[in-house]
């Protein structure tokens, strides 16, 4: 690698890093704005407080990925283009294609990170920030989260299961009913105060239980306060829309959409369109890079500020475009995969055009 690939390469991770770190504390300190009356009013502890904004920080630096990245680059790019070392570069005989690779490695090492975060800390992440909101924060967050917790999932061809509301930490459902069918007659319905499931058994624990077994003159009936027995069923069966998706790993993810693939879940796109992100975000890395690099190589008349300009309407499309197909193919017949990869092929387009009027 030649110097100048060592000096571009390092202006382009530090100008990222440096763009993200800059503006994660001013996210920090404009939620704390808006938020400070309820955590003093509900007197949240500092802890969940400190765990909240470690979490805010992995969601809100993959939320807005695109735009630091599109923005750093246009940032030194427009540095080295005002003060004509990218006319000094190109006129030592060096090729723009050649010009290019410190800024596809710089993408390479970007989008390997983004990748992994996407694995191994966003699920997590997820999950804390949005279980902090829906707890403290949000106005009857309790009740928000009741309402959208109720789970009625079909396990099998003739087995189907409701829970009312789940508790992840204790691993916890409540109002838990299965309900198991002959063909078109019921064949018996467990009912249950309480399930908890017990990961070192590997059972369930059902308080409360009462099974009703429905014969051709009467019923039969099993009560018991508590109950142990295995179900054919996962833990996260009882899980909720909320608790979905967002908080698995991507091997968890595939399983869980195979399994409710077969089951025939209405709600599939909605976990579609999160696992094709986790492949498509950073793919982005490379578009925008092309993207940015195209547009602010140029020395323009009204210097950096014109540059910006222009790389704040595109990432901010970039990020609209991308938010815009993934809702609707969570709400309606778009095809996941096409409304995930749509934007990237778009802008794709977008950057060929700009590096071929670059190279010119």
């Amino acid at each position: 690698m030649k110097i100048i690939d060592k000096y571009i390469l390092k202006q382009y991770l530090k100008n990222f890093f440096v763009m993200l770190f800059m503006f994660i504390p001013i996210g920090i300190i404009i939620d704390v704005s808006e938020k400070i009356d309820k955590m003093l009013e509900n007197k949240i502890p500092f802890s969940a407080i400190a765990l909240y904004y470690f979490h805010f920080t992995i969601y809100f630096a993959n939320l807005l990925f695109p735009i630091f990245l599109f923005l750093s680059i246009i940032w030194f790019t427009s540095k080295l283009a005002n003060n004509t070392e990218v006319i000094a570069i190109l006129s030592s005989g060096i090729s723009f294609t050649r010009f290019m690779r410190p800024y596809l490695i710089g993408a390479t090492i970007v989008s390997v990170l983004a990748f992994l975060m996407g694995i191994f800390l966003l699920p997590k992440a997820s999950e804390g920030f949005n279980n902090f909101r829906y707890t403290y924060l949000r106005a009857g967050g309790k009740e928000i989260m009741r309402e959208n917790s109720d789970v009625f999932k079909q396990i099998s061809n003739d087995e189907y299961i409701y829970v009312g509301s789940f508790n992840q930490v204790s691993n916890m459902a409540f109002s838990f009913s299965m309900e198991k069918f002959d063909k078109d007659h019921l064949k018996y319905k467990i009912t249950a105060s309480r399930i908890k499931w017990n990961p070192l058994r590997k059972n369930y624990t059902l308080f409360d239980f009462t099974k009703r077994t429905v014969g051709e003159l009467s019923d039969k009936i099993e009560m018991s306060e508590r109950k142990d027995t295995v179900f054919s069923f996962d833990l996260e069966d009882l899980t909720p829309t909320v608790y979905v998706a967002e908080t698995l790993s991507i091997l968890e993810l595939n399983h869980f959409i195979d399994k409710e693939i077969k089951r025939g879940n209405a709600n599939i796109s909605v976990y579609l369109v999160v696992l094709y992100k986790k492949y498509s975000l950073p793919v982005s890395a490379f578009i925008l890079t092309i993207i940015a690099l195209s547009v602010s190589s140029m020395k323009r008349r009204g210097g950096m500020g014109i540059n910006l300009a222009i790389g704040i309407a595109i990432a901010f499309a970039f990020v609209f475009f991308d938010k815009i197909f993934g809702a609707l193919a969570e709400k309606s017949t778009i095809n996941p995969f096409i409304a995930v990869w749509l934007p990237n092929v778009l802008f794709g387009i977008l950057a060929i055009y700009l590096l071929r009027n670059a190279k010119r």
